[in-house]
Formats: structure tokens, sequence, C-alpha cells
């Protein structure tokens, strides 16, 4: 090879080694530093990517361990709270067996009286009070619990579990003297969707076809009731609910108008929260029976009664005050105690299949996590054993440059 002083070659190639051998060991030390195999975009573009995909699907699914925890925590307390329901009516049997024989005297069926009055009133706090993370816990609105991994459709219906439990009042368990019960709207109202509750029928109209039929209705038993526009389908769909309990009360509507044709139903009332409706049967209408209230619901409109239900009879309120109260008020209660057991019993249900669903949660963060470390994780063996080499490598090729460089000088030789 030539002697020439023009360009060092070997100290360029030298140098380009070096740089390269420089930029292996600070990745090297990178991944030793911080454990992981990828700290830039560089380092692996497509496995960031799905490494990015699978952390998101872990932090989903981790909150949803916890939405399913949180679920099961409030159920408790409501499966803890009807459990001292339970005590309460199983006391209750007690003094009502005792009212009930011709050995106790009137005054002392006031003194029974009085406490099963304080019964009822500690059942009453008990579904008014009992609450879960400031939220009560005995409410018409069904809880839903939402359960995802992120990816996919995040509204649809499998995302979430759902319980029902219901109100809780001595009125509803031990007797109210009124029919009463709560429907639940479980999909969209539509136009010509209706409902006939007692003697009139309420039909469901967007708002075309509300303009059509003027917004009137002709009689009392044919009521036109204006479906909510709004974008969003729940709010639209609660607003259409509120709709409907104007109408059925004969008073100004909530969200949009309404129309109804006769005034206040002379046979029930109703209130709306959320997506369902509750509705209390007047003094007429509790001649009609449980059965008549609620009588048909046509063309497709998406009413059920809360917990498979139906509209329940209207049963005198109880109270202990003679033997033929006493007794009436015994099978009452023993009602009370199976509704209270069959509660539970749905309770225990939501419960066991929310601790399932963690149960299945705690196993795919565990595979996705492992999953994401196969390919984030620095393998520790291999980078220690790079380290090693490229720092041979880095002070051979600092030996190398050194050399290259004074391999130009050799030309002083030829001139001296």
């Amino acid at each position: 090879m030539a002697l020439t002083i023009l360009n060092n070659i070997a100290s360029m190639a030298a140098e380009n080694q070096l740089t390269i051998t420089g930029n292996a060991l600070q990745s090297t030390l990178f991944q030793l530093s911080s454990g992981s195999r990828i700290n830039s975009g560089a380092d692996d573009a497509a496995g960031l990517a799905i490494a990015n995909g699978l952390e998101a699907n872990i932090s989903a699914l981790s909150q949803s361990a916890s939405n399913a925890n949180d679920g099961v925590g409030a159920l408790q307390v409501a499966d803890g709270s009807l459990a001292q329901v339970t005590t309460l009516l199983n006391r209750a049997v007690t003094l009502a067996t005792e009212s009930a024989t011709g050995t106790v005297s009137n005054n002392q069926r006031t003194a029974l009286q009085a406490e099963y009055a304080s019964i009822q009133a500690e059942i009453d706090r008990i579904g008014s009070n009992t609450n879960y993370n400031g939220t009560p816990v005995f409410t018409t609105s069904p809880t839903e619990i939402y359960i995802s991994d992120g990816t996919g459709n995040t509204t649809q219906a499998s995302d979430f579990i759902t319980a029902n439990v219901g109100t809780l009042s001595s009125a509803n368990l031990l007797g109210s003297g009124l029919a009463g019960g709560t429907l639940a709207a479980n999909g969209a109202i539509t136009s010509g969707d209706n409902i006939t509750i007692g003697g009139t029928t309420y039909t469901f109209l967007d708002a075309a076809a509300f303009a059509t039929a003027g917004g009137t209705g002709a009689t009392a038993a044919a009521v036109n009731v204006l479906i909510d526009n709004s974008a969003n389908p729940l709010t639209a769909l609660e607003n259409t609910l509120n709709n409907l309990s104007a109408a059925v009360n004969g008073g100004a509507g909530g969200g949009t108008v309404y129309q109804s044709g006769g005034g206040a139903n002379a046979d029930a009332s109703a209130s709306a929260t959320g997506t369902t409706v509750t509705l209390t049967a007047t003094p007429a209408g509790q001649t009609l029976g449980a059965g008549n209230i609620v009588t048909t619901v046509g063309q497709g409109a998406e009413f059920n009664f809360l917990n498979g239900g139906t509209f329940t009879a209207g049963a005198g309120a109880t109270d202990l005050s003679s033997a033929t109260d006493a007794q009436a008020a015994l099978a009452n209660i023993n009602a009370a105690i199976q509704t209270v057991a069959q509660t539970r019993g749905q309770i225990g249900a939501v419960i066991n299949r929310l601790q399932s669903a963690s149960n299945v949660i705690s196993n795919q963060v565990q595979n996705l996590t492992s999953a994401e470390d196969s390919i984030t994780a620095a393998d520790i063996p291999t980078a220690v054993a790079n380290l090693t080499k490229y720092s041979i490598l880095e002070q051979t090729g600092v030996s190398a440059l050194a050399q290259a460089n004074q391999q130009q000088q050799l030309v002083l030789k030829l001139l001296q």
C-alpha cells in the first residue's frame, strides 16, 4: 500500500468504527440503567407501538378490576343492610304473633304496636340513609359497573354488569295501602310506541308526527307524548320519560313539551328518575286491581317492571292494634321476609359475577403484562455481555485510531 499524506483512510475507518461502537455502548448502558430494551422510538418502532397498546389495555383492565371491587363493596353494603332488615322483620313476626293471640289485652297491643312502628321507622331509615361512597344504595336507578379492556366499542352492553337493588321502605315491604310499580325503559322509544295506564293510552310521537297531530290529545283516553330529540340518546330517553310522567300527572314536561289530552290520569300518578318511571295508583285506580293499572305496552315500547316484578297489589298498611290486624300483618311480614331474601339472592348473584369478572381480569392483566414485558424488557445477561464487548471494542478502537494517526508520521523518516 502506497504511503500518502493527503488522506488517512485507516484513521477515518477507525473513527467510524469507534462512533458505531460508542452508539452501541450508549444504547447498552441505557438498557442496563432503565431495564427496558426500548428507550426511544428508534430502538424498535413496531415493538413500541405494540407495547403502548398493551399498556393501555392493562390500564383499562386494572381500573375495571377496581370498578368490580367497588361494585362488590356497594352490593355487600346493600346485602348487609338487608340482613339487618331480615332481623327486624323476624322481630316483627314475634310481635305480630304475640298480638294475634286472644290472651293479650288491647293495652298490651299498644306497646306491641309502638315497637312494630319503630321497626318500620328503622327500615325506612336504612332504606333512605344507606349509601356507598356518598351514593344511595337503595334506589330505583340500576347500578351499572363498567368493565372493559379499553378496546373496540366501549359502550356495548357487554361492558356493563347491572345490579337492580331497588328501593327499600316499610311501605313497599309491609304495605302502603296503594298499588305501585316501577317501569324501566330498556331501549330507545320510537314514534308510534304506546303504553296504556289505567284508562289512558299514551302514544309517543317524534317532532314531525307530533306537529302533524297538532300536538293535541283528542280525549283523556288518547294522549300524545313528544319524544325528545336531544343528540345524546340517554338524555333524549330521560327527557321523554319526564314528558310521559308530566303527561300522566297533567303538569309541565321535563326538557321538552308534551301534550296531555285530558289533564291528570285518573288512575295513577307518575315520577320519572333516570330511565325509570314509578307509577302509584290513585284511590280510583286502586279499584282496578294490579293487573289493570298498566294494561298494554304496544308496538315495541321498551318497558318492563324492574326485577322482573309486576305492578304490585295495594295492601293495607299493617298494624298490630287488634288480633285481626295482627294476623293480617303477619302474612305481610312473612311475604316481606321472602321479598328481602329474594333481593339478597339477586344481589349475591351479581356479587359472584363481579368477583368472577375480577378474577378473569386479573388473569388478563397478568398475561398482557407478560406479553408487554417480553417486548420491552431488556435481556440483562445479553446487555452485560454487550457492555463488555463494546467496552473492549471502544478501547481497541481508540488504540487503533492512535496507531492510524501515527502511521503517517513515518513519512518524516524519509525526509531525514
